[in-house]
């Protein structure tokens, strides 16, 4: 374990913030989450005089490790779970399994119960997959169906990661030359601009019981029904990456997700980036540098934001009037509340009473496809709905993070909306995700030890994410591709480098290493 994971981000201050302030820097990083962080390590790898600053206490912003439990034994990542997307490159050429950088692939990759005591899984192995279908009472027709659909994604992945470019290194490619990549595949090209993950599964499927259990995958983190446009396009980004060499699949990281960020700062601060945590930065002044809240001037050739776009707005002054329409108008509605526990023991499934299995993987607890279309439309009046739930079991691989014996559980949920009274509600919104996991899983509120519910105004307040949207704006094709926000900015020498930038949300870190190539070009 690296000296920045053994202090879980609390890095601090490396020098009085007068000495910080007494140097020209090349490059300012504001932000220490791991985009920024990726950012200021290619940075200070090519030969500049680089400084992050990170508001908070820790660093690795949305992907750290904290404490939010009575039993200060829990140490839990609040908003980041597993690794699909942490790009290889990045892996590589940072060295992250040196700094202490270990992943278990999730198996089943997905394991989703059902109300009559059966369930489906998808598991590495495809011919246990094929099994498990059968056992199921799935049709010939529908089990080459559904393989057929996770086989056209990964020609897809392939087609659009591993051929003459990869579409997610440097700039975007244009509409013109994604579908030139995709071979002009008709099909293909309507799976990436405009299908819903429900026409998708419709196409290929037409068990009720496999479209409920994988429309999930077209809205996670989406302000959008399993039926509404851009949804497929969902599906096909949360699985368009690769872990330990394996395509189109998740796993969990050692430690949990902080421990990614913490690698990284762990080879920015080795290039020789200046890491300083608890300094809020209150003006981006472009060409000069930054102003913190105290007031104290650090002067900077260049300003990286890892600050999501809306939240840079209120730091800098002189904007063109175009681009702050263009920020103003970016969607960065959410939908997502997280439910993170402390568990006396795992809970029992209604599907394999007493069986453990699950927990190395990732489970999915549903309502149907119909039922999640309407629980979106609630959220979108103001009512909380959650429906939805994908539940990671980080313990399970790794006891670490709890005490001998305990157990950690982590849900990505939905449907709950940003503008609603949580202080009135959350405790409502807590029995939603109760009642949904314990329609499976009965035993599974006397598991709890402690929990906590954040909605978006929380991961807002917690994180600094404006509107709590984990992926600094929405994922659908509207925001993707070229009309994803690029590193440049109209404004002089100032940059941005999270996921509101191509390629887009989640730990990717290809946005920060993009970031970082186009300043060191602009500087060239």
């Amino acid at each position: 374990m690296n000296e920045i994971a053994a202090q879980l981000g609390q890095v601090g201050l490396p020098e009085p913030v007068s000495a910080l302030a007494a140097r020209r820097w090349d490059t300012i990083v504001v932000g220490g989450g791991h985009n920024g962080l990726t950012c200021a390590a290619y940075l200070a790898r090519a030969g500049q005089s680089v400084l992050v600053l990170e508001a908070r206490e820790r660093l690795g912003g949305a992907a750290t490790l904290e404490r939010p439990f009575p039993d200060q034994r829990f140490v839990i990542s609040p908003c980041a779970y597993v690794i699909g997307l942490l790009d290889e490159t990045v892996i590589r050429e940072l060295d992250l399994h040196r700094r202490g950088l270990e992943v278990y692939l999730a198996d089943p990759q997905l394991w989703i119960p059902f109300d009559d005591g059966t369930a489906f899984a998808q598991w590495m192995d495809h011919e246990r997959t094929e099994a498990g279908l059968r056992s199921l009472g799935v049709s010939p027709k529908d089990i080459a169906g559904y393989f057929a659909y996770e086989e056209m994604f990964d020609q897809m992945r392939i087609k659009l990661r591993k051929g003459r470019r990869d579409s997610w290194a440097g700039e975007s490619p244009s509409r013109d030359e994604l579908e030139e990549m995709l071979g002009g595949d008709a099909y293909m090209i309507d799976v990436l601009f405009r299908a819903s993950i429900e026409e998708v599964l419709s196409e290929y499927v037409s068990d009720t019981r496999l479209r409920d259990a994988l429309y999930g995958q077209g809205i996670i983190g989406t302000w959008a029904g399993p039926k509404d446009p851009g949804t497929a396009a969902v599906k096909l980004m949360h699985f368009i990456g690769e872990v330990e060499g394996h395509g189109a699949a998740w796993g969990y990281v050692k430690g949990g997700m902080g421990m990614v960020s913490f690698a990284i700062a762990d080879a920015a601060r080795e290039a020789g980036a200046v890491l300083a945590a608890g300094v809020p930065v209150g003006e981006v002044l472009p060409g000069e540098g930054v102003r913190l809240d105290d007031g104290t001037f650090i002067a900077a050739r260049a300003v990286v934001s890892n600050a999501d776009p809306k939240r840079l707005m209120t730091m800098v002054g002189d904007v063109p009037a175009d681009y702050r329409r263009r920020i103003d108008e970016w969607d960065i509605r959410s939908p997502v509340v997280k439910f993170n526990a402390a568990l006396d023991r795992l809970p029992s499934w209604n599907a394999a009473p007493g069986e453990t299995f699950m927990a190395r993987g990732v489970v999915d607890v549903i309502s149907t496809l119909d039922e999640a279309q309407v629980a979106f439309e609630r959220c979108a009046a103001g009512e909380p709905a959650v429906g939805f739930g994908e539940i990671y079991f980080q313990t399970s691989h790794d006891p670490s993070p709890a005490p001998e014996g305990k157990h950690l559980v982590s849900v990505f949920g939905q449907y709950a909306p940003y503008g609603m009274d949580w202080g009135a509600r959350r405790g409502e919104v807590a029995r939603q995700f109760i009642e949904l996991i314990g329609r499976y899983a009965p035993d599974f509120e006397d598991c709890l030890i402690s929990y906590e519910v954040l909605g978006a105004p929380d991961i807002e307040e917690r994180v600094g994410l404006t509107g709590g949207h984990i992926f600094q704006g929405e994922v659908r094709p509207d925001q993707m591709w070229e009309n994803r926000l690029t590193p440049r900015t109209p404004i002089p020498g100032v940059y941005l480098c999270g996921a509101a930038t191509h390629p887009g949300g989640s730990v990717i870190a290809l946005n920060g290493k993009n970031a970082a190539m186009a300043v060191i070009a602009d500087m060239s």
